[in-house]
């Protein structure tokens, strides 16, 4: 015990002040760079992208400017200009350099602090510019202002050379070009469309700005970027898009509602400052039974809500319950709707603005200002009672849809109660049909869910017992896009699945009891069997989304084709890899397809000889190819070879990268709008894969 403490005490002389390392000026980013931008996967690339375009944002917020434009360039370097008044470059008096470089390089510096520059803003941090810069392998800021283009450019955070004059001009704003350094970020790639969702959202958020985004990473056009400033002037021929609101929060939600059907004519808007915060909201009930709660904090979007969504739905639950109570609609003295009931089917905007503001996290998906719950408490209080009133026909048909969920709430929990037995939920009464694993760990366990007995068959011979689970699904599960709960657990499919998940469902869902840390859907490759897994992830989107979220959903890639080149057996995985696989091979199919006048259906099987250069030439040896329709086509061996050995398999991961526009797309293709859904078709068929 002696030997132990001395050695401890060895241990605590040797620890001195040369231990600890100071990181200078943006060190801290390059070495921690999850803690300013929430990852270093897609979301936090893109995340560089929100940074420095709510620098311009605010500009706009403030009135300074009313156009930004967002340009992705050759090379993954993207380009952000705005029209406002330029970032200062004169001395800065502490840090004896150039403002801009003091923005640039020096962390929590910026004119965001004392409310002198910006009334308000998205960020308090003033990190948003410095962190993009550290984060960059090349910055490059233009700043046009007083007639003068000053510039200076940077690598990973450092600068080149100070501030310096490039020319002169009449424009007054700032551009800022970055390219992400591929040392932080290993997924690189800009997504078009979320970019553009998420702008577009920006454009409402702010009325009277005009926002430009153009993809020119093609563009074959010489850029020259120097002296000149909006890309969109150039007019070059490559995909842009434009926005430009003066509805705000209304216009937002009519988009969001615009291939539903409204329960209400009017859209309840407000928009009013109390206590310093000014606060805008605006809702409308659909014929639908989940919710669309947006909410925004100086223009930034909180995924996760925050203090703002708590003082809205305090304020829309006592009101609807005053209403109905006061009109004769709730009779029973002991009788409320619940937050539930009133949230359902509605779709609503929040948004607030404040000089002061806390976020819960950089990445600011969640506000923390306590002002702000009771500001959008007291005004959109007085907002809706005043508009329940003054359009009664409109109160009337949103205290008929609240009453509809109140007892459709009511009848779900008798049917819940009757089939989430505590014994089903502990696992004691687990689906006939689920061939479990062994393990208990659900961090080791598996589950398969398959289409059809005869792929249950094949996977149950197949798998490791040890951590694989199969429940195989009879046909298609119901659509419960529009079924509410009662009714969707009539479904016998879809009951075993709730047991065998052991998480619950509805207001007794708890993550903590899942079976399993993997959720496979093996469904088979083709058109029923892309409905059933579409069928399957509505399901899980609407009921189990925080599954998702955690990551334990996957989708397996069975292979569609096999291969066999005499002895040599090969699997292909998509029309690519049967190509690369056959080689020379497979024009000698077309070949002696087209001579023998064979059909080139799908599972057929096809013998190819090389022609004899000269007699006595040996032939190539025989090559078959099987096409896979099913994954009951396969037998347990080949079915645990290429889908189901962790060590060969390909899954691909199910993720939520933007909430509201997955909702949007299950609104569209399973919800009960066919012309949204026949457009939707039509504007995407050329990108579909037809399997004839």
């Amino acid at each position: 015990m002696a030997k132990k403490d001395a050695k401890n005490k060895n241990e605590v002389e040797d620890y001195g002040a040369e231990d600890i390392v100071v990181l200078e000026g943006l060190e801290p980013v390059r070495k921690r760079p999850g803690m300013y931008i929430g990852s270093t996967g897609p979301e936090g690339l893109h995340h560089l992208i929100w940074e420095i375009f709510d620098n311009s944002r605010d500009e706009a917020m403030g009135g300074f400017a009313d156009h930004i434009e967002v340009a992705l360039l050759p090379g993954n370097r993207v380009r952000v200009v705005d029209n406002g008044r330029g970032i200062p470059t004169d001395i800065h008096s502490k840090t004896k350099v150039s403002a801009l470089e003091t923005i640039m390089t020096t962390l929590h510096a910026g004119g965001k602090f004392e409310g002198k520059s910006y009334k308000v803003s998205g960020g308090l941090h003033g990190v948003g510019a410095s962190v993009v810069n550290a984060l960059s392998v090349y910055t490059k800021v233009e700043v046009h202002r007083d007639g003068v283009i000053n510039m200076q450019e940077y690598e990973r955070g450092k600068r080149k050379a100070a501030v310096k004059k490039v020319g002169t001009t009449k424009f007054r704003g700032t551009i800022v070009t970055f390219e992400p350094d591929e040392q932080i970020f290993k997924e690189m790639g800009w997504n078009w469309n979320q970019i553009v969702n998420h702008l577009r959202q920006q454009a409402y958020l702010v009325k009277g700005l005009q926002i430009v985004i153009i993809d020119a990473r093609k563009s074959e056009d010489k850029l020259k970027l120097d002296n000149e400033v909006f890309l969109a002037d150039f007019q070059l021929e490559v995909p842009s898009m434009s926005f430009y609101f003066d509805g705000g929060l209304v216009s937002l939600v009519r988009f969001y509602n615009q291939h539903q059907k409204p329960v209400h004519k009017n859209i309840c808007y407000v928009e009013k400052e109390v206590d310093e915060v000014m606060v805008e909201v605006a809702f409308q009930y659909i014929d639908d039974i989940s919710s669309r709660e947006l909410a925004f904090a100086n223009n930034t979007y909180n995924m996760e809500g925050g203090t703002h969504v708590t003082g809205f739905r305090t304020a829309l639950t006592r009101r609807i319950n005053d209403y109905a109570r006061k009109n004769n609609f709730l009779k029973d003295a002991d009788e409320n709707f619940t937050a539930d009931d009133v949230r359902e089917g509605l779709t609503c905007a929040i948004s607030v603005k404040l000089r002061e503001i806390q976020f819960e996290g950089q990445t600011k998906g969640k506000l923390g200002s306590v002002e702000a719950r009771g500001a959008v408490e007291k005004v959109f209080g007085e907002a809706l009672g005043m508009f329940l009133e003054e359009n009664p026909d409109d109160g009337r048909a949103i205290v008929n849809k609240v009453i509809l969920a109140l007892r459709a709430r009511k009848a779900a929990k008798a049917a819940k109660d009757s089939v989430l037995r505590k014994g089903a939920l502990e696992g004691l009464t687990l689906p006939g049909k689920l061939a479990d694993c062994q393990s208990n760990k659900a961090e080791d366990s598996e589950l398969f869910i398959v289409e059809g007995d005869s792929a249950g068959g094949s996977s149950k011979q197949g798998r490791d017992r040890k951590t694989q689970a199969i429940l195989p699904l009879k046909g298609k599960i119901l659509n419960v896009e529009r079924a509410r709960l009662d009714r969707m657990l009539e479904s016998n499919e879809i009951k075993s699945l709730v047991i065998a998940l052991g998480v619950g469902i509805g207001d007794v869902f708890d993550m903590s009891k899942l079976r399993y840390h993997k959720i496979i859907i093996a469904t088979d490759a083709d058109v029923d069997g892309a409905h059933i897994r579409a069928l399957l992830l509505t399901l899980f989107y609407r009921y189990f989304k925080a599954v998702i979220e955690g990551g334990y959903i996957y989708i397996a890639q069975p292979p569609l084709y096999k291969i066999k080149r005499g002895k040599e057996i090969s699997y292909a995985y998509s029309e690519e890899e049967k190509i690369a696989f056959l080689g020379k091979d497979i024009s000698m199919l077309e070949v002696v397809e087209e001579a023998e006048g064979e059909s080139k259906e799908d599972g057929t099987e096809a013998e190819m000889a090389e022609q004899e250069e000269s007699k006595g030439a040996k032939r190539a040896p025989k090559v078959s190819l099987q096409r896979y329709k099913g994954l009951g086509e396969m037998n347990p061996e080949e079915l645990w070879e290429t889908t189901m050995d962790p060590k060969s398999r390909i899954l691909k991961q199910v993720t939520i990268d933007d909430a509201v526009d997955a909702d949007k797309a299950f609104d569209v293709l399973m919800g009960e709008d066919v012309a949204s859904r026949k457009s939707f078709i039509q504007s995407n068929a050329k990108m579909a894969n037809i399997d004839a």
